[in-house]
């Protein structure tokens, strides 16, 4: 309804958007006496009890992005469509063209050098330039991003306008689901650890972020508009 990422819903944000919902409380009576709504717990299994929500099956994949670890997982999802229903999309091997390891989408407006290795399940956006000798897999390259020559990015996102060194190792931990578990998800874990520590996940560099040559990013969060100086492993760069 309100919420995005299960976020908890304050009573509030549904007077802002009154205009476009109208909120039928008598699944629960005491819901407007509570000062935080939960929207599964609080909305979704009342209306489920009372015959008011209903199940859209489908026999195609879904996947919730809440982490950007999610993101990585969708994207590999998004691709294997093309490979069924948009072939044309995705990059293929040739005579001075990078080499393509499984399914990899890169935008016609994107730079990659030949000697460049990409997958699988990557995908480049507009105007992103990749250098002689960089190693891409299971990562997401956005619009105006520069990866120099020789670096290497595993299992990251790397932001708009973002520029990585040459020789440069960025590298995240795959959360992926249990491949043996029906109906499997990325398991959403909590930032930081008991004792304090950040969680291995998805490298993340926000946009217009400068990353030196010659460093390592393991798994990292780096907020938009930071010009490194050094290697960085498990933080959070504010």
């Amino acid at each position: 309804i309100l919420c995005q990422l299960e976020q908890v819903i304050q009573p509030n944000l549904f007077d802002i958007c009154d205009h476009f919902f109208k909120l039928d409380f008598s699944c629960d009576p005491n819901m407007q006496m509570k000062e935080t709504i939960r929207l599964e717990q609080d909305i979704f299994v009342p209306m489920a009890g009372s015959g008011k929500l209903y199940v859209y099956h489908t026999d195609r994949f879904w996947s919730q992005i809440k982490t950007s670890g999610a993101a990585i997982y969708a994207n590999r999802h998004y691709l294997a469509l093309y490979q069924n229903w948009h072939k044309e999309r995705l990059a293929r091997n040739g005579e001075l063209k990078p080499q393509i390891i499984g399914d990899v989408y890169i935008h016609p407006t994107a730079d990659v050098h030949p000697t460049a290795v990409l997958g699988p399940n990557v995908s480049v956006g507009k105007h992103a330039v990749i250098g002689e000798g960089a190693r891409v897999r299971e990562s997401i390259v956005l619009e105006g991003a520069v990866l120099q020559d020789h670096c290497c990015v595993l299992y990251s996102v790397i932001g708009w306008n973002v520029t990585i060194g040459m020789w440069t190792r960025v590298e995240g931990t795959p959360n992926d689901p249990n491949p043996n578990k029906p109906f499997a998800k990325v398991d959403v874990k909590d930032t930081f650890s008991p004792d304090g520590k950040l969680n291995p996940s998805i490298t993340v560099i926000g946009s217009n972020v400068q990353v030196p040559s010659e460093v390592i990013l393991l798994n990292a969060m780096v907020l938009p508009d930071k010009s490194l100086a050094g290697s960085c492993k498990n933080q959070i760069i504010l």
